[in-house]
């Protein structure tokens, strides 16, 4: 309600009596029932006409935009804030608010008769009051509302109408016409007096404009004459009101009476029913306001003016009854009765909440024609009826102040419908939409010429409803949908197995098939039939298309009668030639004297013979229906035949008698579609009993079929992962809802199209959407296109907020009519539900239900589960298999923040994160498609946004990491980092509202804040280890490190093993807190808490390898922050954020940047980042020897000592991790190039990274940052530098298994470890290593160090030649990178593949063609192509895969590629492996390849391939395990070169069998001694001469 927040002194709780008051005037609420209806009573008084003027105008404006709800919302929260301080100064000065009409408020005053002069006082003041107060209302829309106020005063009659379920209230008589006639002469801004008012007034005190003409006078001002004074005057009209508050805290004497049953069963009379059943629900009134679309009856009776009083009475309760009965049996309402000067009209509704139709357009035209019909025939002293119907978005629900409000309707819609009854007066007449939504034939309507109405600039075409009619013609042939060839129909082989089973059974067993589809709307029936209609035609079928609509039922055999009218070709021809089409069709197979039996069917006029007229009707119709069978009989003996009939539930009963006699006489395909929502008749159940009808019913989409429909609806090979989401949440499989949902985003310009094969720009974050589209695009793309065309990806506009779009209208309407047929408890708790997300926890929905407890809460969730709207959420679709902690569930703090400070270790949500492991149960889904959407959709935005801050307060304390992790942010520190002044700029307060167990209702002095360092958890309040403290630890060796993993991962009592008591969670808190949090933020307009939980839920995307989606949260705080300016000195971001945010959001980009393989951008973030973090980074040589210096020498003996102060110790903290981050980022960047330059800034930055790691001195820190230290040295090939720094790591691991950032150190170390002894050779050791670091990652849920140690496992296996165990590890690194479409780790999956395919004795994980296709697909990927030692390996295998097919020319292709890419590698394990597949692939070019095969580039000479070798021993010093096999490739080539010195017939010839064959019969490896013979002896000197003999090649080869 618009002003719940002024009257702050009303009790929070209100009785049902004080509801029912506050929705009706005092005239109801104080009066005595006198006897049966109608009742009619007399009375004095003063009557206030306010007629709001600009507001149909301004209607006129929001529905020109057409933005539906949310200018609904704007137009709503207008004229309620405006018309509630109406109502609020009316009821200061004793008023009765009538009634809302519109944008009419009437109002009364009723006294005696002889108080009538000083009551026109009072009135009169209030007049001017309201006029000086409110008199004009300034919009942002340019449209100014502005007040015209007349005045009247006299005889009035109270009249009462209805039953004893529903009645109504109406003042007539000459005074109420004569305050609408005051109130029209009125202009803006006047206030006008009825000439009776002016004769009863005391007329000396006003100063007046005598209207003579009209009859009426023009208020211009109040003479205050000494001594008299207003306030007296004031206080002597109180005791003429009664019923005049007598307390301050309240504006009414109604909300304060005492409880009476009888009193209250008399107002529940004048209450709608749905609205009553939502008071007696206990819901609050805030809750009851809705924005939806319904349908609007306006009734207008004029009557006669020589009618009298009483007679009119009767006639209006006689009209009364009538409507009300029609309306409500076609599902809707009759919402109001009002009088106007020339008589009275009926406001109906359909659609209301609780009452929504599917068809309840076609219900409000019949049930209007119906009533159009009555009054003209039956009520004798009606003058002229009208009727007129509208269908549109209107705003549902309260209007007014807290202590007098009404439910209404708002919107354009019910302007137009008020206009429509003047402008057609004497018809039905509709809108174009009510036209289009009723389904109804068009031969029922008739069009209505266009006419000016005033202040709606485009009323649009308007119809006139004639009423139903009987269809005068059959139907034509069609069906619902064309075949699209360019969409081919999806999971739907077995509906066309049915079919094709139908027909082979017909053709076998001579008998008719029928095959009944069934399934929902939008599941792709009508489609079905199409392409069974091509598949038919094409096999040479003669198919006969028919569809049905709803008032197809209700015509006898008109289904039969259309499908012969296509039989016989006369459905298409002229009416002048289908009588003799017809003829040459029976002639031979019926009679000629029974040709006039088919007049009345086809409309033919055949003479009439002497043997049909002596026929009754049933003899006629059974000898039709033998016709019938005879003709068709016939037609099968030339041509197959086939009936497809959509919509068969609409077919009338007894074409489904036909029909069955028919398939069991004639061998006939029958093909029907059904709704299964619809009940059958009886024929219809026994046809589908018989023994050759089948019923298939037709499933949802499977998700992948799904998101390649939408592709194809999109025109695009791929969609990102933000929009398969929103089509997955609103879809559920349907395809109508897909299609319609892709349309509406096209529509709405919503996506943007980027040319697959083209080059996006790279030097700038906001041009990057298409780059992370292609970097996860691969597992869509294999759906596969023709090699020519132009492929495209889609990309969301960095402005959509996909969360907040709505609902196309048709399926608006779907859903809410879902909605509508549940009870009201179940609507509001979905309602609530939707607020939430998609998926939601109980306790977070209890939160927003305080006024139910948690066993009604309880009941009703499984309720809605047992009906499948709510289900509780499959784990096994979309969580982990382990148990979970859901972070929602978690009791937040509820205690003020004074109580917190006295309090800080109680109850805080890390402990309770501990305790609590809640069971699946907790947490549940919507079931429905589009339900969730329509709902929220349903929320004026004033709930809206409170509900959400409500969830947003709630999550906020669960924003953190999960408590196996010990908390804190994602971000580390974070909330020690962001000024404090943040917390209160750019927020809004929380609207609170005063009503009835809400929580909209609980006053809220707090707005949203950021997390504030007092609210941190015990783990963030460790001592700080001084760098004295840390270097002086003990140190360990490997040994002792090893044993102490080996202990640990002995362990298997489940209390006491670190890494099963505590899985972490942090994952579900991603999904169920950060994520749903930044969505509250952002729609309730919280940029600056939005901006933090951004941060935070990119961070922690990160941390579980989810790089697109922490692209997708850090898009969106681009978003908020604005457009960047081109110089900086101009740039202001619209949301303030504080310095380290600012470097943090920079960080981040620069990790996503380079994982997207954005590498230029990564560096130049991440060196913005140092800046902003006070640590600058050189940009020249000069500036790395300087910095090189300070941080070797001076950097080192100054280290800071830490704060004294708690805080800023933890903003330190912040800052160094952030550094810390940074520098690790840029060397690696820098060490993807292999230039000296690179490698003085990789250098710095590692030198950099180890000083600012060892000044946070955290020992998981340190370790880490010494592993990545040593990774980087070999790397560089420093073999002594790469060992020290891994001991350094393991002598610092002292205390890393005690937490879990040390568990996550402990395990890179494992890995660095298996990977220093796979490159010095160790492979036993390797493996074992690397299975034990597998085990720490499975269960810290780390899966891209998980994937770099199966790679290290991989590489250790393979060259130890256990192939069984590659393929189990290559199926776990699939299990990992399939989900996350992970290009770089694709690429080493299918690099290790391919090795297997080379040499793995026939075991194979892929196919040669798959490895192939992804290549050839994602070769051009900016990820791959900074890869340069992954790329050498895979280029150089290929070549290899199409040298032994003498493919030369795919050899040349890649060999070149890998000549350009060896000069870019490391001494890596990856860029030492595909160097060495480079050195293989060039022996074997020597040993194979003719001369001048290669086009484009020369061969390499035995001289370059030895240089190669050189070149190899030079670079990569530290991975010794692969020098053997160089140093045996080198023998390969010095041998072949005195080979071809010595004779040109010792030349090898190709290869006759392929590699794989090869090693089959060969060894790989020696067991027990792996340098002694290896690859590369026994595959390049065995396949040398194949006609030799064995023993010799290999002596040979070791001399």
């Amino acid at each position: 309600m618009a002003t719940g927040e002024r009257v702050a002194a009303l009790p929070p709780l209100w009785p049902v009596e004080a509801r029912l008051a506050a929705l009706l005037p005092d005239l109801l609420v104080f009066r005595k029932p006198r006897g049966s209806e109608p009742e009619l009573a007399t009375a004095q008084g003063v009557l206030l006409g306010v007629h709001v003027t600009g507001f149909t105008a301004l209607m006129d404006r929001f529905s020109l935009t057409c933005k539906s709800e949310n200018d609904m919302d704007k137009l709503a929260h207008i004229f309620s804030y405006y018309i509630s301080d109406i109502v609020e100064h009316v009821l200061c000065f004793g008023g009765d608010i009538l009634n809302i009409t519109g944008n009419v408020l009437l109002a009364l005053w009723t006294v005696k008769q002889n108080q009538l002069s000083d009551i026109i006082t009072l009135v009169a003041k209030c007049s001017l009051e309201i006029q000086e107060k409110f008199g004009i209302y300034h919009t942002r829309e340019g449209q100014d509302l502005k007040l015209k106020i007349g005045l009247s005063a006299g005889r009035i009659f109270q009249v009462i109408v209805g039953d004893e379920q529903r009645q109504y209230l109406l003042v007539i008589g000459r005074d109420v016409d004569d305050v609408q006639v005051a109130q029209r002469l009125a202009q803006a801004n006047e206030i006008v007096l009825s000439w009776n008012c002016w004769k009863l007034c005391e007329q000396y005190m006003f100063e007046v404009e005598i209207m003579r003409e009209d009859e009426a006078v023009k208020l211009r001002d109040m003479r205050i004459i000494d001594p008299f004074d207003f306030d007296e005057h004031f206080d002597k009209c109180l005791d003429y009101l009664p019923h005049y508050r007598t307390s301050a805290d309240t504006l009414r004497t109604a909300l304060e009476l005492d409880p009476d049953s009888a009193l209250e069963q008399t107002l529940r009379k004048h209450i709608t029913k749905n609205l009553l059943k939502k008071i007696d629900e206990g819901q609050p009134m805030e809750y009851i306001s809705e924005f939806r679309t319904v349908t609007m009856v306006l009734v207008s009776l004029e009557f006669n003016k020589t009618a009298w009083m009483l007679h009119l009475c009767h006639l209006i309760q006689e009209a009364a009854l009538y409507i009300s009965t029609v309306i409500e049996k076609g599902g809707g309402q009759l919402s109001q009765i009002f009088m106007f000067e020339k008589g009275c009209m009926f406001f109906c509704v359909f659609g209301l909440p609780g009452d929504k139709k599917p068809d309840e357009c076609a219900h409000a035209l019949e049930s209007s024609f119906s009533i159009f019909s009555f009054c003209w025939e039956n009520l004798a002293e009606t003058k002229l009826v009208s009727v007129s119907i509208t269908n549109g978005p209107v705003f549902c629900g309260v209007i007014g102040a807290v202590a007098r409000h009404e439910y209404t309707v708002i919107g354009p819609k019910v302007s137009l419908v008020a206009r429509m009854i003047t402008a057609y007066p004497g018809l039905v007449s509709c809108d174009e939409v009510t036209y289009l939504r009723s389904m109804l034939p068009a031969y029922n309507f008739k069009k209505l010429p266009e006419k000016m109405m005033k202040n709606i600039s485009n009323p649009g075409k308007m119809y006139e409803y004639l009423g139903h009619r009987r269809c005068i013609m059959f139907g034509k042939r069609h069906l619902a949908r064309d075949r699209n060839k360019n969409h081919p129909l999806l999971d739907r082989e077995k509906e066309l197995e049915a079919f094709q089973m139908a027909q082979q059974e017909c053709l076998r067993q001579k008998k008719g098939q029928a095959v009944l589809y069934e399934g929902g709307k939008g599941y792709g029936k009508s489609q079905l039939l199409a392409e069974i209609n091509f598949m038919a035609q094409k096999e040479g079928h003669r198919v006969l298309p028919l569809k049905l609509k709803e008032a197809d039922f209700k015509q006898c055999f008109y289904a039969i009668q259309t499908l012969m009218a296509i039989f016989f070709d006369i459905d298409t021809c002229p009416a002048y030639y289908r009588q003799e089409c017809l003829h040459k069709q029976l002639r031979g197979i019926v009679e000629e004297p029974l040709h006039c039996l088919f007049n009345d069917l086809f409309f033919v006029k055949f003479p009439l013979s002497f043997k049909v007229s002596h026929m009754d009707d049933l003899t006629r119709q059974k000898k039709v229906k033998a016709c019938f069978f005879q003709v068709l009989q016939e037609a099968v003996r030339e041509t197959p035949l086939i009936f497809l009939i959509d919509e068969a539930q609409y077919m009338d009963a007894a074409s489904w008698e036909f029909l069955e006699t028919l398939l069991s006489t004639v061998p006939i395909v029958m093909v029907m579609t059904l709704t299964p929502i619809f009940t059958l008749c009886g024929c219809a159940q026994h046809f589908l009993q018989s023994s050759q009808a089948v019923l298939v019913p037709i499933l949802k989409l499977a998700t992948t079929s799904l998101l390649r429909m939408a592709c194809w609806e999109l025109g695009v090979v791929s969609i990102p992962q933000e929009l398969q989401i929103y089509l997955l949440h609103r879809c559920f499989g349907n395809p109508l809802y897909c299609e319609v949902l892709c349309q509406d985003l096209l529509s709405k310009d919503m996506l943007l199209f980027h040319d697959l094969q083209k080059e996006e720009e790279k030097s700038k974050w906001e041009t990057l959407s298409a780059n992370a589209m292609k970097s996860t695009m691969y597992g869509i793309l294999a759906a596969g296109c023709e090699e020519d065309q132009e492929l495209y990806i889609c990309t969301v506009k960095d402005n959509v907020n996909l969360d907040t779009v709505l609902l196309p209208p048709l399926l608006k309407e779907i859903a809410v009519n879902q909605l509508d047929q549940l009870s009201l408890e179940e609507q509001l708790l979905v309602k609530c539900a939707a607020v939430i997300g998609h998926s939601f926890h109980i306790d977070l929905l209890q939160h927003l239900l305080p006024a139910w407890n948690k066993n009604k809460l309880l009941q009703v969730l499984r309720a809605l589960v047992d009906m499948h709207v709510l289900r509780w959420f499959n784990r096994n679709q979309e969580l982990p298999a382990e148990s979970i902690l859901v972070p929602s569930s978690i009791k937040i703090i509820e205690q003020t923040k004074e109580e917190k400070k006295k309090k800080p270790d109680a109850d805080s949500p890390l402990s309770l994160q501990e305790e609590l492991s809640l069971p699946q149960t907790e947490l549940l889904a919507f079931g429905v498609p589009l339900l969730r959407e329509a709902a929220w959709e349903l929320w004026p935005k004033a709930q809206q946004i409170a509900l959400h801050l409500e969830c947003a307060c709630f999550l906020q304390d669960l924003a953190c990491r999960c408590g196996s992790c010990q908390g804190g942010d994602f971000v580390p520190f974070h909330r020690f980092a962001v000024c404090s002044a943040k917390s209160c700029s750019g927020t809004s307060r929380f609207c609170s509202y005063k009503d009835t167990g809400s929580v909209l209702t609980q006053v809220i002095t707090d707005r949203l804040q950021l997390p504030s360092p007092q609210d941190s958890f015990q783990f963030q309040t460790k001592p700080f280890r001084s760098q004295e403290t840390f270097t002086s630890e003990r140190c360990r060796t490997e040994e002792e490190f090893l044993d102490q993993v080996n202990r640990k991962l002995a362990q298997s009592t489940p209390d006491k093993d670190m890494l099963t008591r505590k899985p972490c969670h942090c994952e579900e808190i991603l999904q169920f807190v950060l994520s749903p949090l930044t969505r509250h933020c952002l729609v309730i307009g919280e940029t600056t808490c939005a901006f933090y939980y951004l941060l935070e839920a990119a961070a922690a995307s990160l941390d579980l390898s989810e790089n697109y989606m922490a692209f997708f949260y850090l898009r969106k705080a681009s978003s908020l922050l604005g457009q960047p300016s081109a110089f900086s000195f101009l740039k202001k971001h619209k949301v303030k954020i504080c310095q380290f945010e600012e470097a943090t959001f920079c960080c981040l980009r620069s990790e996503v940047c380079f994982k997207m393989g954005q590498i230029t951008l990564a560096k130049k973030l991440a060196r913005q980042a140092l800046r902003l973090l006070k640590r600058s980074f050189p940009w020249t040589w000069f500036g790395v020897f300087f910095h090189t210096f300070l941080e070797k020498y001076w950097r080192s003996c100054s280290l800071s000592q830490s704060p004294n102060n708690p805080s800023e110790n933890k903003k330190k903290l912040a800052v160094l991790q952030q550094q810390v981050r940074c520098l690790s980022l840029l060397w690696q960047l820098y060490n993807l190039d292999t230039t000296a330059s690179s490698r003085r800034f990789a250098c710095l930055a590692t030198l950099m990274q180890k000083n600012s790691a060892e000044e946070f001195a955290d020992e998981a820190q340190v370790v880490s940052t010494y592993v990545a230290l040593s990774q980087f040295s070999q790397y560089m090939g420093d073999r002594d530098k790469w060992l020290q720094c891994e001991q350094m790591a393991i002598q610092k691991s002292s205390l890393c298994w005690f937490s879990r950032e040390g568990l996550l150190a402990t395990a890179r170390l494992m890995q660095a470890l298996a990977y220093t002894k796979l490159c010095l050779g160790h492979l036993d050791f390797s493996i074992k290593l690397g299975f034990q670091a597998h085990e720490i990652c499975r269960h810290l849920k780390k899966p891209a160090l998980e994937n770099l140690v199966l790679s290290v496992l991989f590489r250790s296996a393979f060259l130890k030649k256990k192939f069984d165990l590659c393929v189990c590890v290559l199926e776990s690194q699939w299990a990992l990178i399939s989900q996350s479409h992970d290009i770089l780790g694709l690429a080493c999956f299918y690099s290790a593949c391919l090795d297997l395919l080379l040499y793995g004795k026939g075991l194979l994980c892929r196919s040669f063609g798959e490895c192939l296709h992804f290549i050839q697909h994602c070769e051009h990927s900016c990820i791959l192509n900074s890869q340069s030692n992954v790329m050498l390996g895979i280029h150089s295998s290929l070549a290899m895969w199409f040298a032994q097919d003498s493919q030369w020319n795919l050899v040349e292709y890649h060999i070149s590629k890998a000549r350009h890419l060896v000069k870019r590698t490391n001494a890596s394990l990856f860029g030492s492996h595909g160097f060495v597949r480079f050195l293989e692939c060039h022996v074997l070019m020597l040993q194979k390849m003719p001369e001048g095969v290669f086009m484009h580039t020369p061969p390499e000479t035995r001289s370059q391939t030895l240089k190669y070798c050189k070149e190899f021993f030079s670079r990569c010093v530290t991975c010794p395990v692969y020098h053997q096999w160089v140093s045996e490739l080198k023998t390969s080539v010095m041998r072949y070169g005195q080979r071809e010195s010595m004779s040109s017939t010792n030349i090898a010839r190709p290869f006759d069998t392929c590699l794989t064959t090869i090693w089959i019969e060969g060894e790989f490896l020696e067991e027990n001694n792996f340098f002694g013979r290896n690859l590369g002896m026994q595959r390049f000197d065995r396949v040398s001469d194949v006609k030799e003999n064995k023993d010799e090649e290999i002596q040979e080869c070791v001399c």
